[in-house]
């Protein structure tokens, strides 16, 4: 990892919230972390959400400028409360989540400030939980339009999903993203059978939606990125690391790699894109919450250490 400002500039739609952990409350969202990582490697990413009127929107806003992350698109709702999610961790550091419905990220409005920052950034990324109501899904729709690089992160939290808003989202997308388990629900409501490899899976989640790249993460046995661009489709492992808890590494792993995908200055191999994306995640794994401090000092450190440990199996 180098420290670099790259010449590109990008947009994270959705939510940000308080994730209470058993440790405590943590900042949080899908959206804003990717939003976080972006900024941390040089990339200029505004967060287009909305908070409260409250406390929590305060300490929000605070802690978001202490970490760098820019506020132009924050609103603010007199109406309804900053977000909250209650997260429990299993023995096995799996997360449940109990998202609180409705709160002012539901709400995000559209205005010209917004329409100009998309329609000039060189990516828009969005989330499917941040679809569940109807207000700030319209506005996503009309942003979406205007975006020049349309990325979708498929965030499954029931109850706030459909399949029909779901396969909406998909088939407004460029690059998406999803884990294991949503590439199985989606193949299951195109009806594909359970007997189809995760490649049949994903040819035809891309066939059906027109999708060129198509990331599927699969945890501790790395991820796969399939490109029509390209005609191939990429296998990286994940790095062995300690696991503290996997909140937020598969949002560090979409900044990673869009911060090497969407690059102007430099062609980058697939290999690459995949290698920096799964570093990062797994740095973010074995830390705890989803936006932990570092720097390169701290990133090459982890890398060299990490190549110390392989070594031993």
């Amino acid at each position: 990892m180098k420290n670099e400002i790259l010449n590109i500039s990008g947009v994270c739609f959705g939510e940000v919230l308080w994730d209470n952990l058993p440790s405590g409350r943590k900042l949080g969202g899908a959206p804003l972390n990717v939003a976080y990582h972006l900024n941390k490697l040089g990339i200029h990413t505004e967060m287009l959400t909305r908070i409260g009127e409250d406390k929590d929107g305060e300490d929000i806003m605070t802690l978001c400028a202490e970490l760098a992350i820019p506020l132009t698109l924050f609103q603010k709702d007199n109406k309804y409360p900053t977000s909250t999610v209650e997260v429990d961790i299993d023995e096995n550091k799996d997360v449940r989540y109990e998202i609180v419905f409705p709160v002012a990220w539901d709400y995000i409005a559209l205005g010209e400030k917004e329409i100009e920052t998309v329609n000039k950034a060189d990516f828009f990324v969005f989330g499917s939980l941040s679809t569940r109501h109807h207000a700030s899904y319209q506005t996503l729709k009309t942003l979406i339009q205007l975006a020049n690089y349309k990325v979708l992160d498929v965030n499954l939290r029931a109850p706030h999903y459909t399949k029909e808003r779901i396969f909406e989202l998909l088939g407004y997308a460029d690059l998406v993203k999803m884990n294991e388990e949503e590439l199985g629900f989606i193949a299951t409501w195109l009806g594909l059978p359970d007997t189809d490899t995760d490649a049949t899976k994903a040819e035809a989640v891309m066939t059906t939606f027109d999708i060129n790249e198509l990331i599927v993460t699969y945890g501790a046995k790395g991820a796969v990125y399939h490109s029509w661009l390209g005609k191939f489709s990429y296998h990286f492992p994940a790095l062995k690391v300690e696991v503290k808890d996997t909140i937020g590494s598969g949002d560090s792993f979409l900044a990673a790699f869009l911060s090497q995908r969407c690059r102007q200055d430099k062609q980058v191999t697939p290999e690459e894109m995949l290698e920096f994306a799964t570093t990062l995640s797994a740095f973010v794994t074995q830390s705890t919450g989803a936006c932990p401090s570092y720097d390169e000092v701290t990133i090459n450190r982890f890398v060299w250490l990490n190549s110390l440990d392989n070594t031993k199996y």
